[in-house]
C-alpha cells in the first residue's frame, strides 16, 4: 500500500493528543511535515513527534512536494485562506471544527474541492465514535420508537482566562462570532444532523450578557429537522454551574447522553432503563482519521463528515446565532 503522506499546519494543543498522533498511527499514512509560525515550539513539536520536516510558513507547507494531503489545525479565521490554497495546490484536506467562522466561508471551502474534485473532510470526529454510533443505532432500531424532539442544555462557568481578560481566539468576535458556541455547540448541533437528517429550518438568539470579551456568551435556538423532529438548545457560557445533558424523545421513551462528559449513555425504554458507558479512545480522533484513510484506499466507502455535512453544520450555526 502507498503511504499517503501528510502534513500539519497548526500544531497547537489540539494535535498534541486528540488529533495529531492518528497521522502517523493510521495505517497507510505518515506525517512528515508541521508547520507554526513559532520557530521553537515547532521545532520542538517535530523533535517530540519525529516529524522530520517543519515549516513556519504554512505556503511552504503546501507546496511541498513530499507533502501529498494536509490537516489544517489552525483558529477558524484562517481557515478558508490555508484552505483554498489547499484546493489550489490539488491535494486532499481535513479542516479542524468549527468548519469556517461563517456559512459563506464553508461554502467557499467547499466549493473549491468540489471544482477540483478533492477530498475534503472536516474534524467533526463524533461522527466516527463508537458512544455516539451506538446512540444511532439505538435510535435506527427503532428503541423509543418514532422521535419527536431532541433538546440540549450546556451550560459552563467563566473560566479563569475569561474572567482576567486575556487573549484567546475562542472568545474574540473577529475569530469566533458566536465565541465557545462556535467552538463547542458546533460538536452537537452537528451530530444532531447526523442522526435525524439536515435541518430545514432554524432560529435562535445571541446576546453578550456578562461583558467579559467580544464575543457572545449566551445563545439559544430551535430548529426542525427535515423529518419533522424538533431541537431545541440553550448555550450559557456564564452560568453558575456546569451542565451538560442531551435529551432524544421518542414516542416509546427516550435516550440521555452528554456531548462532552464522560459519562454513561443512557435509553429508557418503556419504562426500563439501560446503561453503557463506551470509552473513547486516548487520540479521540483516531476513528476520524482511519476513516479518511477508508474513505481515500475504499472506493465504496464515504467518510461521515465532508465539506458537505459541515457546510450544513455552519448553515444551522449562522442561522441560531443570527449571522445569516
Amino acid at each position: 500500500m502507498h503511504k499517503i503522506k501528510w502534513g500539519i499546519i497548526g500544531c497547537g494543543n489540539v494535535t498534541e493528543v486528540k488529533s495529531g498522533p492518528p497521522y502517523q498511527l493510521t495505517e497507510g499514512f505518515e506525517l512528515v511535515a508541521v508547520m507554526r509560525r513559532d520557530k521553537e515550539k515547532v521545532r520542538d513539536y517535530a523533535q517530540r513527534h519525529h516529524v522530520p520536516k517543519f515549516y513556519t510558513d504554512a505556503d511552504l507547507l503546501i507546496n511541498d512536494p513530499d507533502v501529498e494531503a494536509i490537516y489544517i489545525a489552525t483558529p477558524p479565521n484562517v481557515h478558508k485562506k490555508y484552505a483554498l490554497k489547499v484546493a489550489e495546490a490539488g491535494k486532499p484536506c481535513c479542516v479542524e471544527k468549527p468548519f469556517g467562522v461563517s456559512y459563506e466561508d464553508s461554502k467557499a471551502i467547499t466549493q473549491a474541492f468540489a471544482k477540483k474534485k478533492l477530498p475534503l473532510f472536516v474534524a467533526y470526529y463524533r461522527r466516527s465514535l463508537p458512544r455516539f454510533l451506538k446512540i444511532k443505532e439505538w435510535i435506527y432500531e427503532g428503541k423509543i420508537g418514532n422521535i419527536e424532539s431532541v433538546n440540549w442544555e450546556y451550560h459552563r462557568t467563566p473560566s479563569e482566562t475569561d474572567l482576567s481578560g486575556k487573549p484567546n481566539w475562542r472568545t474574540d468576535k473577529n475569530i469566533a462570532p458566536g465565541g465557545y458556541f462556535d467552538d463547542l455547540a458546533s460538536h452537537g448541533l452537528d451530530l444532531f444532523t447526523y442522526f435525524f437528517g439536515n435541518v430545514t429550518e432554524a432560529q435562535g438568539k445571541a446576546e453578550n450578557r456578562l461583558g467579559l470579551y467580544s464575543a457572545k456568551d449566551f445563545i439559544t435556538g430551535k430548529w426542525v429537522h427535515e423529518n419533522g423532529i424538533t431541537g431545541t438548545g440553550t448555550w450559557n457560557f456564564g452560568a453558575n454551574e456546569y451542565k451538560d445533558e442531551v435529551m432524544i424523545t421518542g414516542k416509546k421513551g427516550h435516550i440521555e447522553f452528554s456531548v462532552f462528559d464522560d459519562k454513561p449513555i443512557v435509553l429508557i425504554e418503556s419504562g426500563n432503563r439501560k446503561e453503557i458507558h463506551i470509552e473513547h479512545p486516548k487520540h479521540v480522533q483516531q476513528f476520524h482519521v482511519e476513516n479518511i484513510a477508508r474513505h481515500l484506499f475504499e472506493e465504496s466507502y464515504i467518510h461521515p463528515s465532508t465539506g458537505y455535512t459541515a457546510m450544513h453544520t455552519s448553515w444551522v450555526m449562522d442561522k441560531i446565532s443570527g449571522m445569516v
